[in-house]
């Protein structure tokens, strides 16, 4: 059997009804489209939100506060979740991301001090909080803030 061989099964192919050719094909004259109107023309398209000169929806309800756009995100850790890791390791992305901690390498961590850190670790991540900081500093650790 070769691509040039495949052919779809007897009666899944029909063919498209020819519209405009005349009275007698059953979808003749106006080819489906009624009289007159915008949608009865060619090159026809409605806007998006059109509603027939009422009032678009999207107008109609009121608009409130601001969204920036500029905003940072940032996916958040806990230092408890870090026990997971063994002595003298370091935690970075991929570190995290391998363990499951994070659910990208390309979006900002940010580290909090929840829970109780039990291992000295290196942590390199784009925020650390102070109590996070303390608490890693305290078991003999380092934090390496990345500038992003």
């Amino acid at each position: 059997m070769k691509l040039n061989e495949l052919k779809p099964p007897k009666g899944a192919v029909k063919t498209g009804k020819r519209k405009g050719q005349g009275p007698g094909s059953g979808n003749g004259k106006t080819a489906g489209r009624g009289e007159k109107g915008a949608k009865s023309r060619t090159g026809y398209s409605a806007k998006l939100g059109f509603e027939g000169g009422q009032m678009p929806l999207i107008r109609r309800i009121p608009k409130r506060g601001f969204k920036n756009f500029m905003r940072k995100t940032y996916q958040i850790i806990n230092i408890e979740q870090l026990n997971a890791y063994n002595d003298g390791e370091t935690v970075n992305h991929e570190t995290l991301k391998e363990m499951g901690l994070i659910s990208s390498v390309f979006k900002a961590v940010k580290l909090l001090g929840n829970g109780e850190l039990t291992k000295k670790l290196t942590v390199n991540v784009e925020k650390v909080s102070e109590s996070a900081k303390k608490a890693i500093e305290e078991k003999g650790g380092r934090v390496e803030v990345k500038i992003d």
